[in-house]
């Protein structure tokens, strides 16, 4: 009869157990999710200074491009996905091959999943035509349907790696003096608000992009 009682309470720290290591690898989980940025908390640098106080939910901004087949692309394209956005120009002899070469890396790991989407916006539209992107893809083996090289107006090109992507340092108003020049990957998730940046001249920082994508891609979806 005296067992009965130790069995008893055995069971009960069994089962109390239990529930703390579910609890527990709970609020690990939920611990080990990638930050959701807002400008506020981003290096002001990189922030236009219209918007470096702004507070809450950031989004992507809506958009409306051109892509290397002479496809329209829009904001609704990359809904529903996860995105790697970065900023670039045909004839940049400097980063821009180094960042073509990493952003093909991206493509491979994930060639075969839809639901991850490379954006490349050129920063030289009036010269990036679409045969012109075009060929830059073909060189780096883009499949633009999973990566799509984007032209079209220059400062709606601007104002998104200014006020959307958050992706480079410089000031401007996407005139024709204004330019950008930056190595920036910038990740996207889901719900189109913002979780990582990376250098895309780096392997090593590509390898964590890579790393976050498949993170994300886990994520459970928020409600």
């Amino acid at each position: 009869m005296r067992q009965r009682p130790i069995i008893v309470r055995l069971v009960v720290f069994a089962a109390l157990f239990t529930v703390a290591v579910v609890i527990g690898m709970f609020m690990m989980r939920k611990d080990d999710r990638l930050p959701v940025y807002h400008p506020s908390e981003l290096d002001p640098r990189l922030v236009d200074p219209s918007i470096r106080q702004t507070y809450g939910i950031h989004h992507i901004k809506p958009f409306r491009l051109i892509d290397q087949n002479g496809d329209t692309v829009t904001l609704n394209d990359a809904k529903g996905k996860v995105v790697l956005a970065d900023f670039f120009f045909t004839t940049c002899g400097s980063i821009c091959p180094k960042m073509g070469a990493q952003m093909a890396r991206v493509q491979d790991a994930f060639k075969s999943d839809d639901r991850v989407l490379l954006l490349s916006h050129s920063v030289t539209p009036e010269i990036d035509s679409v045969p012109a992107l075009k060929a830059y893809g073909e060189r780096y083996g883009a499949d633009a349907q999973h990566w799509r090289l984007m032209t079209g107006d220059r400062k709606q090109i601007y104002d998104l790696a200014r006020t959307s992507y958050f992706a480079c340092t410089e000031e401007g108003d996407g005139g024709p003096d204004d330019f950008v020049h930056t190595e920036n990957f910038v990740l996207v998730d889901t719900l189109l608000r913002l979780r990582g940046f990376y250098d895309g001249t780096s392997a090593k920082d590509v390898d964590r992009a890579i790393a976050d994508i498949k993170r994300l891609l886990e994520e459970a979806p928020e409600e």
